[in-house]
């Protein structure tokens, strides 16, 4: 953007123009002070209207540009409002969110530099791990209630494997058979194949053999680098995320992501798993004095990579009603290419850190971040270049609805701990919350496999189960029993296909009344809260 075409003035009538711009007249979040020509101005504050906080996000940056502490400062203040937070943790560098922060030389300066009146203070914080690995209350989904377009995404399933997984749910949601865990559904996958499944499936569209084969090889090796424990039971309660502290603060729910890290297709697609459950469990809210809860959808870009198309509408669809819904999403990556046109296009709030253009691709990824702002007197791509660490420019929704004037900004500093907390201290306060004891230890009750376990001949029941198993259940294997002896047995899947009481089993189970699931826009499961 050249300089004729960019709005102009005197230096201070342009700084006025930007600073009223957020002189908002009910609550609002403080970010921090205007910058303009290199020079930051305390009394220009840049603010984002607390109503404003459910029309949705962005916090973007290279590396290194301090996207955390923004996601820090934020959550704070939305926790002082009243208002609870849900936060992922990749890093493992957001529990200091609950202790107070350390005064140093760094932090006065800043404080100085933006007008801020800072002081130490810690934030009521509830921290959860993926399965129980790490630290934090274990969340866990049943596979039923996942659904077959967000498991299909983990098992990184192409377009067909995806709809015959969708028959596979299909299926056990009408038979009765609830997907508890990942065996539950190797063991209908199975049946399904077999000569007398093929029969069940006929009148839903059949399964081929290959593409059953897929999805079995895909569950074995999902399972064999340890993923088995993020799916059972007891399931985490999203509505857990919209609790506040006793003294009116909202609860900061921090998704400790450190010892899943690698496994950047499950932790994004459980994200994606609370936010759908929690947009089809809460009510319609219309337009809200501040949101029920903010959420913030860290490293973005890996929930897009590689997404069907049926993946990406329920996405886009999701995120554009949870809005009436009164729950704010902030999507944070490297660069807005990172997130979809319709998805961006809904993002009304941006914080856009520093993006450094080292190669033609970044070159190119610059010239379309600058395209998405609005016109400003600002040369962006000089200054997207330029910003240093913990500043950003900023465009958000005014109380009327319309874009603020872009503004580069020197961002305030975070009142609490900008590092982790020792790790003992992080146990201790996960064992002394009073979630610990309702999500710490798994459960095995059942469900699909032991359904249809339980109607074979006691021989066929001592069968060994599939090596998927919660922590709390026995393997069941005698490893003193010959392994020609194990060879020669039938598997369960044939004990139990060939068994008259499953036989019996499947003619009952269509006449039940009122046992189908109903299905939500990624087709999770709806479910009766306690």
């Amino acid at each position: 953007m050249s300089g004729s075409e960019r709005p102009g003035g005197q230096p201070g009538e342009i700084i006025e123009r930007i600073a009223s711009g957020y002189r908002f007249t009910g609550p609002a979040l403080d970010l921090g002070a205007l910058i303009w020509d290199g020079t930051c101005h305390p009394d220009a504050a840049v603010r984002i209207p607390l109503p404003m906080l459910n029309r949705h996000g962005l916090v973007a940056g290279a590396t290194g540009t301090g996207k955390t502490k923004t996601l820090q400062l934020i959550a704070e203040q939305l926790s002082a409002h009243g208002v609870p937070v849900f936060l992922a943790d990749i890093k493992g560098d957001l529990s200091g969110i609950s202790a107070p922060g350390l005064p140093n030389d760094k932090v006065r300066s800043r404080a100085a530099e933006v007008g801020q009146e800072w002081a130490p203070a810690g934030f009521p914080a509830e921290f959860y791990a993926l399965g129980g690995l790490g630290h934090g209350i274990p969340v866990r989904a049943t596979v039923t209630s996942f659904g077959p377009l967000l498991l299909a995404k983990v098992l990184q399933l192409n377009q067909t494997q995806e709809q015959s997984l969708g028959l596979v749910f299909h299926y056990a949601d009408s038979k009765g058979l609830e997907l508890v865990d990942l065996k539950d559904l190797r063991a209908v996958v199975a049946f399904l194949t077999s000569d007398e499944g093929k029969a069940e499936l006929k009148s839903i569209g059949g399964l081929s053999s290959a593409t059953a084969g897929v999805i079995l090889r895909s569950l074995t090796a999902f399972e064999a680098q340890g993923m088995g424990a993020f799916f059972g039971e007891p399931e985490f309660d999203t509505a857990e995320l919209l609790r506040t502290a006793p003294d009116g603060r909202g609860i900061l729910s921090v998704l400790e992501l450190p010892a899943v890290q690698d496994r950047p297709q499950l932790f994004s697609t459980f994200l994606m798993w609370l936010l759908a459950d929690l947009f089809h469990d809460l009510p319609e809210a219309g337009d809200l004095d501040k949101p029920k809860l903010v959420f913030f959808f860290d490293e973005a870009h890996l929930l897009f990579n590689g997404a069907s198309k049926a993946f990406l509408e329920s996405l886009t669809q999701t995120v554009r009603l949870i809005r009436s819904k009164g729950v704010g999403v902030f999507f944070v990556t490297q660069t807005p290419k990172d997130v979809p046109a319709d998805v961006l296009g809904q993002l009304g709030n941006r914080v856009q850190h520093a993006l450094r253009a080292f190669t033609p691709d970044d070159e190119k990824a610059l010239k379309a971040t600058v395209r998405t702002f609005p016109d400003s007197p600002y040369d962006l791509e000089e200054l997207l270049t330029g910003l240093g660490t913990g500043e950003a420019v900023v465009t958000v929704l005014s109380e009327k609805g319309a874009p603020t004037p872009v503004a580069a900004t020197r961002l305030r500093a975070p009142a609490s701990l900008m590092a982790p907390v020792d790790a003992a201290e992080l146990d201790r306060a996960v064992r002394s919350s009073p979630l610990y004891a309702r999500y710490a230890q798994a459960v095995d009750r059942e469900s699909a496999y032991e359904k249809l376990t339980a109607r074979v001949t006691p021989e066929a029941a001592e069968a060994p189960a599939p090596p998927q198993r919660e922590a709390s259940r026995p393997s069941g294997r005698d490893t003193s029993r010959p392994s020609g002896r194990e060879e020669e047995r039938p598997s369960v899947v044939e004990q139990v296909v060939g068994s008259g009481m499953f036989k019996s089993l499947a003619r009952s189970v269509g006449t039940q009344l009122g046992r189908e699931i109903t299905r939500s826009l990624f087709g999770t499961a709806r479910r009766r809260r306690r």
